[in-house]
């Protein structure tokens, strides 16, 4: 008997709707992410200039030449009303979401 995979740990939002199309702004995850920042382990204030970064929670990327915001499970633990608001904003513009998780790159 083969174990069930174990639960993601991120959820990608992907800059694709459900109808094909790329999703407009062209910074849109940047801005998302941006948004998020203060969303953090140890909160916004717990070190001198982290506001000027993302959050470790909601990192915006690109994976194969789309637009993506990675969401890792840790906000919905610390901070349920952010990650309702980041689903949310995935749900009402008609984003695909994908549970999976992010693989680091093979040292080579």
């Amino acid at each position: 008997m083969v174990a069930p995979p174990p639960p993601s740990k991120e959820v990608f939002i992907q800059g694709i709707t459900h109808a094909g199309r790329t999703f407009r702004p062209s910074d849109w995850a940047e801005r998302l992410a941006g948004v998020m920042s203060q969303f953090r382990p140890g909160g916004a204030s717990s070190a001198p200039g982290r506001h000027l970064g993302y959050s470790p929670w909601c990192v915006p990327t690109n994976m194969g030449g789309v637009k993506c915001v990675v969401v890792r499970e840790a906000l919905r633990e610390h901070e349920p009303m952010a990650w309702d608001f980041v689903m949310n904003f995935a749900r009402d513009n008609d984003l695909q979401v994908v549970d999976a998780c992010l693989l680091p790159d093979a040292a080579g």
